[in-house]
Formats: structure tokens, sequence, C-alpha cells
């Protein structure tokens, strides 16, 4: 597999179609100067508010199929959804707490 990937790398490489013109090697293709520097400093809460996000909407998506499930379900696992649940609200109060959502 290695020896393969190596092959596909290199004919690519040697078979490809370069041209490079003014617009196509700019910094930009959008048609117009930047205004400042592109390694400006995020303040670290954006990600935070990225991060949260990401875990509680992917936590979400958890509730639909038990939603659609729930009366075929046995008592264990409504309770371990319900434990669940109950996490997912102690860790949405602690960043509430902490100030991660502010």
């Amino acid at each position: 597999s290695i020896f393969l990937s190596i092959v596909i790398l290199d004919l690519s490489r040697l078979l490809r179609l370069s041209n490079p013109d003014v617009e196509k090697v700019s910094v930009y293709e959008c048609g117009f100067d930047p205004y400042e520097d592109a390694r400006n400093s995020f303040d670290v809460r954006f990600y935070l508010v990225a991060i949260l996000f990401i875990i509680f909407d992917l936590e979400a998506i958890y509730f639909y199929p038990w939603c659609i499930s729930i009366s075929f379900l046995t008592v264990d696992a409504f309770w371990a959804m319900f434990d669940f649940i109950v996490e997912l609200l102690f860790g949405f109060a602690y960043a509430w707490k902490v100030g991660a959502l502010n």
C-alpha cells in the first residue's frame, strides 16, 4: 500500500497541468487585497463557544432516535438515557457557572 501511494503521488505530480498565472498564485483569489494581516490573534472564547456548541449539538443528536423508539425500549434503556440527560444538564450547568457561555 505504501508503494502504491508513492506511485500514485509521483504519477499525479508528473502528469498534472502546471499553469500558474498571477491570479492563481496570489494570496487571495477573491478579487480584493486583504485589509490587515490574516494572522491576528482571536479571543479564546470564540473557540470555547464553538467547542461547546459542537459537544452539546452532537449530544442532542442522540435525542431523536431515543424519542422515536421510546415505546420499544426496556426500563434499563430508559433510565440509561435519563442518566445521559442528567449528565448533559450537569455539564451545561457547569459551563454556565464557570462563565464559558458568556
